[in-house]
């Protein structure tokens, strides 16, 4: 499957660096770097799983963000993914991708 990871860590002072790095290592480990937080991933389901497994052991639920987009290959049930807060995007706003 194809996916493109977008991360929002809350802060990138004290322990929100120390997210910031671990969920950017974690990434390149999985995909190709393509804006700084931005990542394009070609997983497998069970690759898939480890990710989203591995990052909601990193982030800050209750802080920070993580949007995974499925494109492509066996489709899963939802389009997209969200770990910790959704964020403030309403559904009538605009996609770019």
């Amino acid at each position: 499957m194809d996916m493109l990871v977008a991360y929002d860590i809350a802060d990138t002072q004290g322990s929100g660096a120390k997210r910031l790095r671990a969920i950017h290592d974690l990434c390149c480990g999985y995909g190709t770097r393509v804006q700084f937080s931005v990542f394009e991933c070609r997983l497998s389901p069970a690759r898939y799983t480890m990710l989203t497994s591995e990052l909601e052991g990193i982030i800050d639920t209750k802080k920070d963000c993580v949007h995974i987009y499925h494109f492509g290959g066996r489709p899963l049930p939802e389009c997209k993914t969200v770990l910790g807060t959704p964020g403030s995007r309403e559904m009538g706003d605009a996609w770019l991708l």
